[in-house]
C-alpha cells in the first residue's frame, strides 16, 4: 500500500540546515572567508538575509555587497568546498533531532529529507545522520525553484506517493515555511535564527525535542 493510500500522516518531510543539523554556525564561517576573499566584510546580520535560500542568491548578494568582479560559478564552488570539507569532517546535530528521526522510523511513518543545499552537501550528511531514515532526499539544486517555492515540497510528497495535505513539514526558517505551506502541508516551525510567528496550519515549538510520532499524527488528522 502506497503512502497515498492511507489515511491519517503519510509522510514526514525534514529541512535540513538548522533543523536536524547545527550547521548555520558553519555557514557564517564559510560564508566570512569567501567575502574576506572577494575584499568584503560578512556579519550575522547579512546571514538572516539568506537563512533558507538557495546559494545563487547567496553568491549574487555577496557580489552585489563587493562589487567584486568574480565570477559568480567560482564563488559558488568556493561555498560548495567550504562547506563541504567541514561536513565531511563533522555534523553537528540539534537537540532532538536524532531522538525525532528514530521515533518516526520507529512508528513506519515514510519520511523525506528536502533541502535548499546542493546534492554535494546533502550527501555527507546522510552518511553521517543515518539513510535508513530517510526514504528519498530532495536537493536545492535538483529543483527548478527552491524555497520558498512549494516545489521542493510537493516533489519529496510526489516521490513519497503521499497527498501533501497529508504531511507534515519541520523547518527553522521562514522561506522553508513558506515553502511548506505553500505545498499544502503542515507546518512544524523550530525557529532558528529568525523568529516564525504561530500562523493556521503552523505549529511553532522551540525545540525538536518537543515533536514527537503522536505530535505530528495529529497535525496530519
Amino acid at each position: 500500500m502506497s503512502a497515498g493510500t492511507r489515511g491519517g500522516l503519510q509522510a514526514v518531510l525534514f529541512d535540513m540546515d538548522g533543523l536536524l543539523i547545527d550547521s548555520e554556525r558553519i555557514w557564517l564561517e564559510v560564508e566570512s572567508e569567501v567575502m574576506a576573499w572577494l575584499g568584503g566584510e560578512w556579519s550575522p546580520a547579512h546571514q538572516e538575509r539568506l537563512v533558507g535560500g538557495s546559494l545563487s542568491v547567496a553568491v549574487d548578494y555577496m557580489l552585489e555587497l563587493t562589487g567584486a568582479a568574480a565570477d559568480p560559478a567560482e564563488v559558488g564552488r568556493r561555498m560548495l568546498d567550504g562547506m563541504a570539507e567541514r561536513l565531511t569532517a563533522c555534523v553537528p546535530m540539534m537537540p532532538g533531532a536524532k531522538e525525532l528521526l528514530a521515533g518516526v522510523r520507529a512508528a513506519g511513518v515514510p519520511a523525506a529529507l528536502v533541502s535548499s543545499s546542493h546534492r554535494r552537501l546533502i550527501e555527507p550528511v546522510l552518511d553521517a545522520i543515518g539513510r535508513e531514515h530517510f526514504a528519498l532526499s530532495v536537493a536545492g539544486d535538483e529543483v527548478a525553484r527552491t524555497k520558498p517555492a512549494p516545489e521542493p515540497y510537493l516533489t519529496a510528497a510526489a516521490g513519497l506517493g503521499a497527498d501533501p495535505a497529508r504531511c507534515v513539514v519541520l523547518e527553522d526558517s521562514p522561506n522553508g515555511v513558506a515553502s511548506g505551506e505553500a505545498a499544502g502541508c503542515a507546518v512544524v516551525a523550530v525557529p532558528g535564527l529568525l523568529p516564525i510567528p504561530p500562523a493556521p496550519g503552523r505549529t511553532v515549538v522551540s525545540s525538536l525535542r518537543d515533536v514527537d510520532p503522536e505530535m505530528l499524527r495529529s497535525l496530519a488528522a
